[in-house]
């Protein structure tokens, strides 16, 4: 057994590739036009804006990839979503 945490498992590419990031997409307005914006703020700088919000995400999607891509490859640490918050009941 290994008393190793989670934060420190060594994982593939293939395993930050399927991590699912959250994901906002809100309007904006850009110089009178308005534009969604697309982004995963867990990734710093991962964000894509389009007319509509489907094209949004796909150029997100892209820009996703592209950013864990890079990380990998300079060895750099790739951000991952904290773990979930775990719900405790409570009986009286």
């Amino acid at each position: 057994m290994s008393n190793r945490d989670e934060s420190e498992t060594v994982h593939d590419l293939a395993y930050y590739e399927a991590v699912p990031y959250l994901l906002v997409v809100e309007s904006v307005e850009r110089e009178g036009q308005w534009l969604r914006r697309a982004e995963y703020p867990e990734l710093p700088g991962c964000a894509a804006e389009a007319e509509s919000a489907v094209e949004a995400i796909e150029m997100l999607e892209s820009e996703r990839r592209r950013l864990i891509q890079l990380l990998w490859d300079r060895g750099a640490p790739i951000p991952t979503p904290r773990a979930p918050l775990r719900r405790t009941l409570i009986t009286r």
